[in-house]
């Protein structure tokens, strides 16, 4: 007859043991959570800014990146923006994919004014708070759209008006001068415009002409060189902004007229800065662009924590820059 071979039982674990691999199995899982585990419970808020190729949002950027920094046990940041300042799609896109990345909030400086108004109202459906920064949305596409959102952001036709009000102060009742403007279907680009057109005026100096150049300094230059070729009496040139500013101010220097046209800008960007101490730009207007995001954060993070809140606007500073601002 075979062998019977005898039945083995399993030999209970002791208690012991099988604590202590149960402690190393928690442990595993635990460690497997990404650290974004750990900050869950903070708010997710988005900024989507316009072009980061101008000094201008890259500053609001890294203004809002030290904030965020400073106050890293309140909430979390994502930031974006766009390659080109009329790629509207693409801004579109980013606000449809912050919201689909699951953000709690968002802070968009728009580049068109009435084209975002759609993506931001998919937005708000989905409980996501909303603020707008910068270039105010317009107000009827708002009401078409039924949908409130703040604005948080300076008065531009009163800051443009500064810059055009001390250009009059350098110029004569009579004299003639040039505009290059923003973007014309963004609100701070036709607010900036009617504050130049307002302080000079008021000043009885005319605007010989006045065109888009996008808020591009290469489209700025090209635009102005050809104002200075058609209109050669002109005294000024006022740009709605620093970067086509400095383009004008390259057409001056190309035409020879250095020391001739005054240029003014738009934003109190470095490069400007410097240009105005060296007497080559005679004043800007700074909205304290390292400030503004914040501010936008800030408003974002008070209607997260109380639902209540209203979406009020919030004016925020504006102030003229020339050479003897920067003195001080």
């Amino acid at each position: 007859m075979p062998t019977l071979m005898p039945t083995l039982m399993p030999t209970p674990m002791p208690n012991k043991i099988l604590t202590v691999a149960l402690v190393l199995l928690v442990a595993t899982i635990a460690g497997c959570h990404s650290p974004s585990s750990d900050t869950s419970d903070k708010p997710r808020v988005a900024l989507i800014m316009k072009s980061l190729a101008n000094e201008f949002f890259s500053t609001m950027e890294n203004g809002a990146k030290d904030h965020q920094r400073a106050h890293d046990d309140q909430y979390e940041l994502l930031s974006n923006g766009i390659k080109d300042e009329r790629d509207l799609a693409r801004q579109a896109a980013m606000v449809d994919e912050m919201v689909a990345s699951g953000v709690d909030a968002i802070v968009i400086a728009p580049a068109d004014s009435k084209a975002l108004v759609p993506a931001l109202r998919k937005a708000k459906k989905k409980g996501v708070v909303v603020v707008n920064i910068d270039n105010r949305l317009d107000a009827e596409v708002l009401r078409q759209e039924q949908i409130a959102i703040p604005f948080v952001g300076p008065d531009n036709k009163a800051g443009a008006k500064k810059v055009g009000e001390y250009l009059a102060t350098r110029l004569s009742k009579g004299d003639k001068v040039a505009v290059l403007e923003g973007i014309r279907t963004s609100f701070n680009g036709q607010q900036r415009q009617l504050g130049f057109e307002e302080a000079m005026t008021e000043a009885g100096i005319e605007i010989v002409d006045s065109q888009s150049a996008e808020w591009e300094t290469v489209k700025a230059n090209t635009i102005a060189a050809s104002i200075l070729s058609e209109h050669p009496e002109i005294k000024a040139i006022l740009a709605s902004n620093d970067s086509m500013a400095l383009g004008a101010l390259a057409a001056v220097r190309s035409a020879g007229r250095s020391g001739e046209v005054i240029v003014v800008g738009f934003d109190n960007i470095s490069a400007v800065q410097q240009a105005i101490r060296e007497d080559k730009i005679l004043a800007t207007a700074d909205q304290h662009g390292d400030q503004l995001a914040v501010f936008g954060i800030e408003a974002a993070l008070k209607m997260l924590a109380d639902p209540l809140v209203e979406s009020e606007d919030i004016e925020t500073p504006v102030d003229l820059i020339t050479s003897e601002s920067l003195a001080k």
